[in-house]
């Protein structure tokens, strides 16, 4: 009776695999990637670029900067190919000086045939860093995209706008209420129709850890603030919208601004209408990071999807997995930080001290 059970057990396996590997998908790869200061050569009076010359404390010369392209090309052409044999669909990345190294990115030649398309907009970064977005023009056809900026003040104010917020002043002109206002970067937020189907991208570098976690944990509170108006905007909208927000958060996904302010889930079960997924929850338990500090590895790049994306219905796109991508390319191979990500140091080009993450989006086909 015992070997009868086993062998319908098996029977069954047999046709579910069997049933499964007949069914066909649609794989999408997003994927985001802190590319660590991709700055040009020129002098920008506009910013803080200056340890970035040749005569800066950084010596960068046209050489160097032609060698970050090409590493970072070889980066995003690969990103998730492991499973999905095309590159990213969709790329978000931060630490850009401009659109100028974005389009010189583009044209080397891991990347010059792959069809993307740019979506940047300066940000108010006293470093003059940026957030962008790569997208396939063949798969991705952005419909809104809009720059929203993070207010963060070191003083008392009462109340702030999205703009700065003004009062009158004695003879009748309007003044600015400017105390102490932090520059960051803003969050990109993106609408488009992934092959006919509405997606969101939202691409965030939230405030640096600068003095200290505790500190400045405020400011990355803030950023998660308004992350999460943008996507309960989005949800007021549509119940059933899809968003994907991602991006370099200076937090791990414990800490106080994703899990509280956020409130992003590790588990799906726990993930209700309205409410968000954090697929790399699961990895930091493991030890798995991005990112490498005094021998401890944290995962501040994040990829955080809307209660939509991760139902059981693959009739449209879904939630597949998560990864980071940590080839033994991208890692320091001797010395004090072998292990760790390998970027720029003592002089020679690397790639960043990031490794990126990603997902996959499937869609069972027709």
């Amino acid at each position: 009776m015992i070997k009868r059970s086993v062998w319908l057990v098996l029977v069954m396996l047999a046709v579910f695999t069997a049933s499964a590997q007949d069914k066909k998908f649609k794989v999408h790869t997003i994927a985001f990637y802190n590319i660590e200061n991709l700055f040009d050569t020129i002098n920008d009076p506009t910013i803080n670029d200056e340890e970035w010359l040749r005569d800066g404390r950084q010596k960068w010369t046209t050489k160097k900067y032609k060698k970050k392209l090409a590493n970072l090309s070889r980066v995003l052409a690969e990103i998730g190919t492991g499973e999905n044999p095309e590159p990213p669909t969709i790329i978000g990345m931060a630490e850009i000086e401009n659109r100028g190294v974005l389009e010189d990115l583009l044209k080397q030649p891991a990347l010059v045939n792959k069809d993307y398309g740019i979506i940047h907009f300066d940000s108010p970064d006293k470093r003059g860093i940026d957030v962008g977005l790569f997208y396939n023009k063949k798969h991705f056809k952005p419909t809104s995209y809009i720059n929203i900026p993070l207010i963060i003040r070191n003083g008392y104010i009462a109340e702030v706008e999205q703009n700065e917020a003004t009062k009158e002043s004695g003879d009748g002109k309007v003044t600015a209420e400017y105390t102490g206002r932090i520059f960051t970067r803003d969050q990109l937020l993106v609408t488009g129709l992934l092959d006919g189907e509405e997606v969101h991208f939202i691409v965030n570098h939230w405030p640096s850890r600068s003095g200290g976690e505790k500190k400045s944990s405020p400011n990355r509170e803030a950023a998660a603030a308004l992350n999460r108006k943008i996507i309960d905007s989005l949800y007021k909208i549509n119940p059933n919208t899809k968003v994907i927000t991602m991006g370099d958060l200076n937090d791990g996904p414990y800490n106080n601004s994703i899990k509280k302010v956020l409130g992003a889930k590790g588990k799906k079960d726990e993930v209700k209408q309205g409410g968000l997924f954090n697929p790399m929850e699961d990895m930091a338990h493991k030890g798995i990071g991005t990112i490498g500090y005094r021998d401890a590895w944290d995962i501040f790049d994040q990829m955080i999807l809307t209660e939509p994306l991760i139902r059981k219905d693959y009739s449209s796109f879904r939630f597949w997995k998560a990864g980071v991508y940590n080839k033994t390319y991208l890692t320091q191979a001797t010395g004090q930080y072998k292990g760790y990500p390998l970027r720029n140091s003592n002089g020679e080009v690397g790639f960043s001290d990031h490794f990126p993450v990603y997902v996959y989006l499937i869609k069972q086909m027709q």
